[in-house]
């Protein structure tokens, strides 16, 4: 019964105007900032940690934001996933740094995308997998009944999917190997001898070294990628940037550094539309207390 309600719950915001999703936004994400929460309290710590130059007062006040903006990227996704295609891709009002992405393709070596839980990053297969070929890793959620939802979301505007496994894995070198776009999330806490600790915010993170991998051994061009939410309920700002070229370093160490690096100062320029909620930090260094 529950998983009914939300699936139906998903299909009525799917219909509902931008402006009236945010304004429900709103209104969610002010009630979990007033109120103890997983949610709440996971981002008031990871603020706090990573911000801490802020005052008490600033701090509250990003939370409540990001609270906010993480609200709206929620209900924006079951738009995206159900709603009318058309209107969606609408809501694509500016595209920067695109040339870089088709001169990457003109390498002929592939295009590595790497997209952080930053803005709506739905927004960016919406806009990239009818212009050029395009694969992402797909873990299917822990509730069954969004699996379908969400993979036929995404399967719609043409996004290839491969299961986050070791054949998921080759199947993204034999992307690249054709000169095609993958798509990676870099800001993960990875499985247990999958990542390696670099700086975040200036805290030690454990991060993946597939992004580093598939950089090394493809030799494909690398941007970092991430879809802004424009003030007003006016839709996105896609941004197209490139990696640093300690990324595909041959010193795992180095490049992980350099993947947190260049998301750190993504997440700078939009803080509140950063994935706060989630718990970055969970994995710690030997002999190191819990974060959380």
């Amino acid at each position: 019964m529950r998983e009914q309600l939300i699936k139906a719950l998903i299909h009525l915001l799917a219909h509902l105007p931008l402006r009236w999703l945010h304004r429900i936004a709103n209104w969610t994400g002010s009630y979990y900032a007033r109120h103890d929460n997983k949610h709440s309290l996971v981002t008031r710590l990871n603020i706090a940690r990573c911000f801490p130059q802020l005052s008490t007062d600033e701090q509250q006040q990003l939370t409540k934001q990001a609270l906010i903006e993480g609200s709206r990227t929620l209900f924006e996704s079951c738009k995206i996933w159900l709603g009318n295609k058309e209107a969606v891709t609408a809501l694509i009002q500016q595209v920067s740094g695109e040339e870089q992405l088709k001169a990457g393709l003109a390498r002929g070596k592939g295009v590595i995308l790497v997209a952080p839980h930053l803005g709506n990053w739905e927004m960016l297969g919406v806009y990239c997998a009818p212009r050029y070929p395009m694969t992402n890793l797909y873990r299917p959620p822990r509730m069954k009944a969004l699996d379908n939802i969400i993979l036929q979301g995404r399967q719609r505007y043409q996004q290839k999917l491969a299961p986050t496994d070791a054949r998921g894995i080759r199947t993204l070198y034999q992307v690249l190997a054709k000169n095609e776009v993958i798509g990676v999330l870099p800001d993960q806490d990875p499985r247990a001898n999958s990542g390696s600790f670099a700086p975040f915010f200036g805290i030690q993170a454990n991060t993946m070294t597939l992004l580093s991998r598939l950089a090394l051994k493809s030799g494909a061009t690398v941007l970092l990628t991430y879809a802004e939410r424009l003030p007003d309920s006016a839709g996105f700002h896609l941004h197209f940037l490139p990696a640093p070229a300690e990324v595909s370093s041959a010193d795992t160490q180095r490049s992980v550094a350099a993947i947190n690096q260049m998301v750190e100062e993504a997440v700078r320029t939009i803080p509140a539309q950063y994935q706060w909620n989630y718990k970055r930090f969970a994995t710690r260094p030997e002999g190191e207390a819990e974060f959380y």
